[in-house]
């Protein structure tokens, strides 16, 4: 498969270097840095300024100072995510991106950042879904790529109609225009669409399938996983983790 960059270029933190990455050479070029434009409110793109922006964008931007690298970043369709941190097209990918045993196997996670989870999104009036059982037999959007499609195609296989998107915004205008009965995704994600864009039009339905954590990924063998472990354990021992996460979720991280 194909995966095409979309090259939006920031110049993200300053500091100094510690040491080489994979890409990095011995005069502290900035580390290639790779995330999904659509994947609100973790990272999404500001219509003013052109930037990137969102609680991933600032984490990493906080880990970075505090690693000692400095980036570039880059934007990508999710499913090239993992397939370019394995082959070292980039160093390091902040996206939301659930720790697995199977893709821990060809790249390697930093400590967990995030608790997650697995939402049903359906329309507003639709009281027929209670809970995964439900979706039987609907056309169910989800996201190419994702344990969300993972977890659709091992519980309910050929008895529901599931269609992966290249973007969560696909899947949800899909929603919304009635090409699907459901959608299926990351809890946050899920949860912010019904209460913007889609506020009254859509809910969120049934428990939080398949606890998930969220992990930043290097490549295997990378020698900036110990200090991104550490720049993480850091802003959670002094509280910026907490005041990144209030600035985006409204609350602090104890859920």
């Amino acid at each position: 498969m194909k995966h095409q960059l979309k090259m939006a270029s920031l110049a993200s933190c300053i500091a100094l270097g510690m040491g080489t990455a994979p890409l990095a050479s011995a005069n502290d070029e900035p580390l290639a840095v790779v995330t999904d434009p659509s994947f609100v409110p973790f990272e999404m793109m500001d219509q003013e300024t052109g930037e990137m922006v969102g609680f991933d964008m600032d984490i990493i931007s906080e880990v970075a100072e505090r690693a000692g690298f400095e980036y570039d970043l880059e934007t990508m369709d999710f499913n090239g995510i993992i397939p370019a941190i394995q082959t070292g097209n980039v160093d390091i990918a902040i996206a939301g991106v659930t720790i697995t045993e199977e893709r821990a196997e060809i790249v390697d996670f930093s400590d967990p950042y995030y608790d997650s989870g697995l939402r049903i999104l359906v329309s507003a009036d639709d009281d027929s879904v209670e809970e995964i059982e439900d979706l039987k037999g609907k056309k169910i959007g989800t996201k190419v790529g994702s344990t969300s499609y993972d977890y659709l195609e091992e519980n309910l296989g050929d008895e529901a109609d599931i269609t992966p998107y290249p973007g969560s915004s696909d899947m949800y205008m899909a929603l919304l225009g009635g090409s699907v009965d459901a959608v299926f995704y990351d809890a946050p994600n899920v949860g912010y669409f019904s209460q913007t864009r889609g506020e009254g039009r859509v809910k969120v339905v049934g428990p939080l399938y398949e606890g998930q954590q969220y992990g930043i990924v290097l490549v295997k063998g990378s020698e900036w996983v110990e200090p991104v472990n550490e720049a993480l354990a850091e802003m959670k021992e002094d509280g910026t983790y907490d005041d990144i996460h209030a600035k985006w979720f409204g609350s602090d991280s104890d859920e």
